[in-house]
């Protein structure tokens, strides 16, 4: 089921810090997942305090615990089942960094399959018929990941070799005697389609990929590739290729008038279907289906939300959708032969998300997730209905009545807009003792801040900071017409609406409307220095986690192997050739003068996407104005930190940098 992030990746565009990944099979996948959780390691927690906050005994003997404390929660991900069906392939980083793990599904402690101290992995899956997995990783965060295989003697080898070489894991086939590889060996700008034999690794080529289409799924047949096809960040194309014509030339199968956004799903397993995601019926995305032999278009699942995904049970029998539902998930499993839900066990709140299900369709696993506990893997026997939690992702160290759950709100912006956003609000916060805040800006362009766990927003929480994290005009999950609003207006109604955000906290009587700093991520991170640069009394401070300073250098660095998004990525910012003017006047770093409020810089140095040199010229530009700047650069990590010590470092930079420029939280 992780292959369908990959498909709201593709219609955000490529700079999401949170949502967004390529395959199951990558480093990016489950780097936005790592992301999106911010949750991992630590240690040792603070003693308790004592609060006299007005909210009763929830406060009463509340305890405050450090960073380590909180990244001592462990990440989990991953679904998919031996052959045997007696354990799940699980990615952790209860080590301090990821590996691949098996998970007995009868409970009880996972066995480590790699052992990597240095090079974050990520599993991707079993083989079929036996115990060999195949798994990803890249080298320090450059995201040029490599896929490997793990034989039964336990050596490893690189299936996709090549100092300059990404690829993806692109699935199995229906007979299981082959799976299917992409990789940019021969172009760096295109993703070519290789099938590699389940026994003996012999490989060839299936598809050379001339005009760096993205390559999105194959039948299990492997008679039929899907394409998509961008025009720009509002329109795509979905095309057909068949591997039986001498020609192989793609086919277009959806014709239309105007911007409409396709993306492909998967290949019903019966070979008989293409379902894909359009939003040319109303404002959000729909899931149909497109009929191989008959050419006949029909809706599947539509609601009055973004449907996020549909996939499949190894024969179909089960079909999960998913929906997202004002910031969160709301998951759907059904018996596509009777037309039922699929009863689930009684379960702590939270939302279901990543099914699987095991090839006899016997079992199913997934994960459960709220605010206040990060993504457990869970098991359900569906002959029988036992249910059982595999696994205890939370620090036990940590009592969950001492985190909080976000709440929905929404405020109006300059223009009379309502903006969405998710409101955490400190146990100690109340009108006689009144907290800080920060207004916390996603990444993107185009991402969302969604309901779920998230250590670094907990612990900053816990440590009395107020946070507000805003869906200004441009995010995704509210509509098609949302969605634009800030196509070619960044730094404009987007900063307005993170400005307005702060006139919404302080009209909330238990902050203090005199202490609201701004923090954000690769595009959030933009935003802040926007911020700081625009509105340069709006905000008493800024952190800025691997920003963009200089769109005009970013946009015309982006690595090659986003050749089949780069028009909808300058539909959306605009192109470095014909925009150049604006582009230049929405940059933080060409007004970098205007800056007078204390700056916290992150930055991983083998970052792809936004470069190191985003963040060295903007400090150096800053520390001229004579402004408080710290910055951190972490030389062993890419966009985004998936190495837990380097997490612990970036969350208790932000709290240390937080009291000493807004004052100490009560």
């Amino acid at each position: 089921m992780d292959r369908h992030r990959d498909r709201r990746r593709f219609r955000r565009s490529l700079l999401v810090l949170q949502t967004a990944a390529m395959h199951s099979a990558t480093r990016a996948v489950y780097l936005a997942s790592v992301l999106a959780l911010f949750a991992a390691c630590g240690g040792a927690q603070t003693p308790a305090v004592q609060h006299s906050s007005g909210q009763g005994d929830k406060s009463a003997n509340f305890e405050q615990y450090d960073a380590r404390t909180f990244y001592e929660t462990t990440v989990f991900f991953g679904g998919s089942f031996s052959s045997d069906e007696k354990r799940i392939l699980v990615t952790s980083d209860a080590t301090g960094i990821f590996n691949v793990y098996a998970q007995p599904i009868s409970g009880g402690a996972p066995t480590p399959l790699t052992k990597s101290t240095k090079e974050s992995i990520f599993g991707v899956g079993y083989f079929p018929a036996d115990d060999r997995i195949l798994y990803s990783s890249d080298q320090s965060g450059n995201e040029l990941n490599h896929i490997y295989v793990r034989d039964r003697d336990g050596t490893s080898r690189d299936l996709t070799p090549g100092d300059k070489v990404k690829a993806r894991f692109s699935g199995w086939s229906g007979d299981k005697k082959s799976f299917w590889l992409l990789t940019n060996e021969r172009d760096a700008n295109a993703f070519d389609l290789y099938r590699y034999a389940t026994d003996g690794y012999a490989r060839e080529l299936v598809y050379q990929n001339k005009e760096a289409h993205f390559v999105s799924d194959v039948s299990p047949d492997g008679h039929y590739i899907a394409l998509n096809k961008v025009r720009n960040n509002a329109d795509s194309d979905i095309y057909l290729v068949d591997t039986q014509s001498p020609e192989a030339t793609p086919r277009h199968i959806t014709p239309h008038q105007g911007n409409v956004e396709h993306g492909v799903m998967s290949f019903s397993r019966d070979n008989k279907k293409l379902y894909y995601s359009t939003d040319g019926h109303g404002e959000f995305q729909q899931i149909w289906s497109y009929h191989l032999e008959t050419g006949k278009h029909q809706p599947e699942v539509v609601a009055d939300w973004d449907v996020m995904y549909v996939a499949f049970s190894e024969t179909g029998r089960y079909r999960v959708s998913a929906i997202n539902a004002d910031a969160r998930t709301v998951l759907e499993v059904m018996d596509t032969e009777t037309g039922e839900k699929l009863a689930i066990p009684d379960l702590p709140g939270g939302d279901i998300k990543r099914v699987s299900f095991s090839r006899s369709e016997t079992k199913m696993a997934f994960y459960l997730a709220s605010d206040r506990s990060p993504s457990d893997l869970h098991i359900l026997d569906l002959a029988t209905g036992e249910h059982r939690k595999l696994t205890n992702a939370l620090n036990p160290a940590i009592d969950p009545a001492h985190l909080v759950d976000g709440q929905v709100v929404r405020y109006a912006s300059f223009d009379g807009r309502e903006i969405p956003a998710i409101l955490y609000r400190p146990i100690t916060a109340s009108s006689q003792n009144r907290v800080p805040a920060l207004v916390w800006v996603h990444g993107g362009p185009g991402g969302q801040s969604r309901l779920g766990y998230r250590a670094l927003i907990q612990h900053l929480v816990n440590h009395g900071y107020a946070i507000l994290a805003v869906n200004n005009r441009g995010s995704f999950g509210y509509g098609k017409t949302f969605y634009h609003l800030d196509d070619k207006n960044h730094g404009e109604g987007d900063l307005k609406d993170c400005v307005w955000a702060r006139k919404y906290l302080e009209s909330l009587d238990w902050v203090d409307g005199a202490r609201v700093g701004i923090i954000g991520g690769s595009y959030g991170g933009f935003m802040v220095l926007a911020a700081l640069a625009f509105e340069p009394d709006a905000f008493n401070l800024g952190i800025d986690i691997f920003g963009v300073s200089n769109w005009l250098r970013t946009l015309e660095s982006i690595p090659p192997w986003w050749a089949a998004f780069r028009e909808a990525l300058y539909a959306e910012m605009g192109d470095p050739k014909t925009d150049r003017q604006r582009l230049e006047r929405i940059s933080p770093l060409f007004h970098a003068k205007n800056i007078k409020k204390p700056l916290l810089v992150i930055q991983g140095a083998n970052d792809p996407r936004v470069l190191r040199v985003e963040s060295d010229e903007i400090v150096a530009a800053v520390k001229k104005n004579g402004v408080p700047v710290e910055y951190i650069v972490f030389d062993d990590e890419g966009h985004g930190f998936l190495k837990k010590e380097n997490r612990i470092t970036a969350s208790e930079a932000f709290l240390s940098f937080l009291n000493k420029h807004m004052g100490q939280a009560k």
